[in-house]
């Protein structure tokens, strides 16, 4: 509606009537608030478009999106690194276009005011220089309050997830209020770091909030010291009020502040998720292609969130010579498995060495299946869900027919069949599970609670054709003692006793 009346005010425009300079300041100001608007949501939007291909593909290699299971069943997780990706989607919108506006918009305003009132420009250097130190000093004190803030709250959605996912066993063992205490104590101190930042930034609104009076008023009084009155008075008028203008956005310093503080925490958070993606040594590039010797120095036993059980293994396992884990639940045995695979570490203890290279988790990623007994099933064709794109159909129909499930498959309409977790009974997923580790590449294969949902005569059959077609590579698979089965003389076994 602004806009509209553009047409008439500037036919009547008087520029002795105070009101004229409003009215233009108004237009004004909302052309260009609508002007930014639009180049600005289009440009990040574009930025959006070609960022967030990169980062979910990044993401679905990444070792912490693995450890949390195919279906992200870590909700939490997955929570977080979807806030993760807002905050750098809209950094372009939050912080490079304003800066970008402020920038320029100064640049030029300070260009005609050295050419119609140079004096006014040590106000303005003034007040922009104070703008800057408060900003230079506030950022690293709200880095550290934001990075508190991300860390107390995720600590405690945490906590209440958990609490409420054990709501009867707690309340059982008298735990459930303290457990709520404790989560809802943290919430409460993420808030405190929350106001104790945002009254450090009022700093910043109030010098910001000044910028844009005392540069006016700068201008203004330099014209008029000048000796310009009436009509030459109006150059400066138009300047001040376009230093006014600029002033307004002035005010969203601390907003963009804030937005890049969180944009630096989230490009951190977004490479915890990615780390070792695509980084490898020459070593661990050497190791995808073979590894003769897997060498466990030491290793912790420890329960699935990293908690030392009791015990240690020394172990080493040879190509060719497969390593049975037996034992009951709790003894940690897909903890174990877990550690081998880079995916959890107990506090960073023991050593894992292929062909005598230390290797750390993230490199221990790159050479590793892990084959978990709960298998996802996505919902998409049985190529898709077989996870070897580099695999023929020969290939595929081979590794199919080991597990026995080719003539499943192929009632189901072949490898191109729409497939779902509720399409498959739990032990033909387990098969499916078991196919992908025989289409796999990698050298090391960890396979956990293989002959799961399977009945005993036939899980004997395909774990045989297992460890036949995967003798040149490492080999470890774990099962509950009772269920051990029995392939033969050579299979290592090794015994874990229960959690302590």
């Amino acid at each position: 509606m602004a806009l509209a009346g553009a047409g008439p005010a500037a036919l009547t425009f008087n520029f002795h009537m105070p009101a004229a300079f409003i009215r233009m300041f108004a237009l004004a100001r909302t052309a260009a608030k609508y002007g930014e608007r639009i180049v600005g949501h289009k440009a990040a939007l574009l930025d959006q478009v070609a960022r967030r291909a990169a980062l979910f593909s990044a993401v679905a290699m990444a070792p912490a999106v693995r450890s949390a299971g195919w279906q992200l069943g870590d909700q939490d997780r997955l929570s977080d690194f979807m806030d993760d990706v807002e905050d750098v989607d809209y950094a372009r919108l939050r912080v490079g276009l304003p800066l970008k506006t402020l920038s320029a918009g100064f640049g030029l305003l300070a260009l005609v005011t050295l050419v119609l009132a140079p004096l006014a420009l040590a106000p303005v250097a003034a007040i922009g220089a104070v703008n800057v130190i408060v900003a230079w000093r506030l950022f690293p004190r709200a880095a550290a309050d934001w990075g508190l803030v991300r860390s107390m709250r995720r600590a405690a959605a945490r906590r209440l997830g958990v609490t409420f996912a054990a709501i009867v066993p707690l309340r059982a063992e008298q735990a459930w209020t303290s457990m709520l205490d404790e989560a809802f104590a943290r919430l409460a101190a993420a808030d405190d770091a929350r106001l104790r930042a945002r009254r450090e930034q009022a700093l910043l609104d109030c010098t910001a909030g000044l910028f844009g009076p005392v540069a006016a008023l700068g201008v203004f009084a330099t014209a008029w010291y000048s000796g310009s009155r009436g009509e030459a008075l109006l150059p400066a008028a138009f300047l001040a009020f376009a230093w006014l203008a600029l002033g307004e956005s002035a005010l969203g310093l601390s907003r963009i502040l804030v937005a890049r503080v969180r944009e630096n925490a989230a490009r951190t958070g977004i490479e915890g998720w990615t780390v070792g993606v695509e980084r490898a040594s020459e070593t661990v590039r050497d190791l995808m292609k073979s590894v003769g010797e897997l060498e466990l120095s030491r290793i912790p036993l420890c329960a699935p969130d990293g908690r030392f059980i009791g015990g240690a293994v020394d172990l080493v396992v040879r190509a060719g010579r497969p390593v049975l884990l037996a034992g009951p639940s709790g003894s940690g045995k897909t903890s174990l498995l877990k550690q081998v695979a880079g995916w959890l570490e107990a506090d960073g203890q023991g050593r894992i060495l292929a062909d005598g290279a230390a290797l750390d988790p993230a490199a221990r990623r790159r050479i590793a299946h892990v084959g978990l007994h709960d298998a996802a099933i996505l919902a998409d064709t049985v190529r898709e869900n077989l996870f070897a794109p580099h695999a023929s159909d020969a290939q595929c129909q081979l590794a199919l027919e080991a597990v026995e499930l080719d003539s499943r498959v192929a009632e189901a309409g072949g490898l191109d069949a729409w497939i779902t977790q509720d399409v498959l009974s739990l032990g033909e997923a387990q098969r499916l599970n078991l196919a992908r580790a025989l289409l796999s590449r990698l050298p090391v294969i960890l396979l956990d609670e293989p002959t799961e949902h399977l009945d005993p005569e036939q899980a004997q059959r395909i774990l045989r054709r297992l460890i036949q077609m995967l003798g040149d590579r490492v080999l470890m698979f774990s099962s509950h003692e009772r269920a051990a089965p029995k392939v033969g003389r050579d299979l290592d076994v090794v015994r874990l006793g229960a959690a302590s």
